[in-house]
C-alpha cells in the first residue's frame, strides 16, 4: 500500500487540524468512519488548549494507537498495557525527531525560536503511525 503521510498534509491544508490531519488519515485502517474520527479529535488540536498541551500531531497518532489496539472491552479493559506501550513507542519516537512533544515548546512561543512546524510534526507523526502501528502495510 502506498505510504499517506502526504495525505496528512493535504486534508492540514483543508483546514483539518493537526490531530484531525493524521488521525483521519487512518481512520479505515482502525475500523472507524472519517467523520467520527474527525469529530473525536477536533480537541485535540492546537497543543489542548491553545499551545499549552501535547502536539496534536502526536496526540491524533495515539488516538489512532487506542483505535487500532483497544479490544473495546468494557467490564474487562485488558489491553490498556499494550495500547499505552504502543504510545509510549510513538511518543519516544516523536521527541527523537521534533526535539519536543508539548505545542507551544515546539513553536518556540517561550523561547522565539521554532524546533518544528506544523506540517513537520504531521509529517513525523504520520510517518511513526505507519511504522509503529502498521508495520509492513505502507511501502517506503
Amino acid at each position: 500500500m502506498q505510504s499517506r503521510v502526504n495525505d496528512c498534509i493535504m486534508r492540514h491544508d483543508m483546514g483539518f487540524n493537526c490531530a484531525q490531519s493524521v488521525a483521519c488519515t487512518y481512520a479505515d485502517l482502525v475500523g472507524c468512519d472519517e467523520q467520527t474520527i474527525f469529530k473525536m479529535t477536533e480537541g485535540l488540536g492546537l497543543g489542548m488548549g491553545g499551545m499549552q498541551g501535547t502536539c496534536g500531531a502526536l496526540s491524533g497518532a495515539c488516538v489512532l494507537a487506542g483505535m487500532k489496539n483497544s479490544g473495546g472491552d468494557l467490564q474487562n479493559p485488558t489491553t490498556k498495557a499494550q495500547t499505552y506501550q504502543l504510545s509510549r513507542e510513538i511518543v519516544r519516537r516523536f521527541q527523537e525527531k521534533a526535539g519536543a512533544t508539548i505545542c507551544k515548546d515546539l513553536k518556540g512561543v517561550e523561547t522565539g525560536v521554532m524546533i518544528h512546524s506544523c506540517p513537520d510534526c504531521i509529517l513525523d507523526a504520520a510517518a511513526i503511525v505507519e511504522e509503529v502501528l502498521f508495520p509492513g502495510v505502507f511501502e517506503s
